[in-house]
């Protein structure tokens, strides 16, 4: 028999009245949020989320529509078309570069640059240097031979939306799912569980999926969650399909560490592998 772990003491989703933005889309386009199209199993709620959070902005990520497929940074489709739910309507990039841990990056980098919190937008390079945005805003950029890192005012300052992606594009050449994992912090106990929380194991290759929605069973304290990839090559960002038989018909993950291992349609994670940024 499975052990389920349950989960107790959690609120439930109550209205939310602030308004997300999301840099990439023009002003006024249509938002099919992953809180609106993706219905909670049956018997359960959304968990209730701090409004401005980093965990409500995940939630209300806009989607592409249902039938939408995964295309790859050159404009091909993805040969597997049966690992997602749904498309994240976010732009992937002309160039291989927005992989799995780099779309983690970028989402966190975009909500940060939302909340205007500038001086928490820094990422470890794979060699370890820190590539902090408010140097980047002050003209300051890297020079990369082998291994070796520094940094040198080369450009003008600017605050820009334009630049912060430049930023974000650089930072993801040089980071990784090795350097993220490093950085990040780890959760001793997967009943802790939050939205924004990362199941990844650094490596080349390793792989990294983000949390992006939570709900509970109010009676059982059972938990349930929706997780987000980019892989390899580059990829559309997508909602990941449940492989396994947890709630039918669902991307929905049943929290169960009993087996030790998260299995999703491309990987297997450890529940051990779970990890959250610092200041979450």
């Amino acid at each position: 028999m499975k052990k389920i772990v349950p989960l107790l003491g959690l609120l439930i989703l109550g209205p939310s009245v602030w308004a997300a933005d999301y840099g990439w889309l023009q002003e006024g386009h249509p938002r099919k949020t992953i809180a609106s199209q993706i219905p909670v199993p049956v018997g359960y709620e959304r968990v209730r989320v701090k409004t401005g959070s980093f965990q409500e902005w995940l939630r209300l990520l806009p989607l592409k529509s249902k039938a939408s497929p995964v295309y790859l940074y050159d404009g091909r489709k993805k040969h597997n078309q049966d690992a997602h739910y749904a498309v994240v309507e976010i732009d992937v990039g002309p160039r291989d570069i927005q992989q799995c841990a780099d779309a983690v990056i970028r989402l966190r980098a975009e909500y940060l640059w939302d909340r205007q919190r500038y001086e928490d937008i820094h990422f470890n390079f794979t060699s370890g240097d820190t590539s902090f945005y408010l140097n980047w805003r002050q003209g300051i950029r890297p020079r990369v031979q082998g291994n070796r890192v520094s940094w040198a005012q080369t450009a003008s300052p600017d605050s820009g939306y334009a630049s912060f992606r430049d930023y974000v594009h650089t930072t993801c050449i040089y980071a990784g799912s090795y350097s993220l994992a490093q950085e990040l912090k780890k959760i001793s106990d997967p009943i802790d569980l939050q939205i924004g929380d990362v199941f990844i194991r650094g490596g080349f290759p390793g792989h990294a999926v983000l949390v992006v929605d939570i709900a509970v069973h109010p009676e059982t304290g059972h938990k349930a969650f929706l997780l987000l990839q980019s892989y390899m090559p580059a990829q559309d960002m997508h909602i990941l399909q449940n492989p396994g038989d947890d709630f039918p018909d669902s991307p929905w993950y049943l929290l169960d560490a009993s087996g030790n291992v998260l299995y999703t349609p491309e990987w297997s994670f450890k529940w051990n592998e779970l990890k959250r940024f610092y200041g979450e």
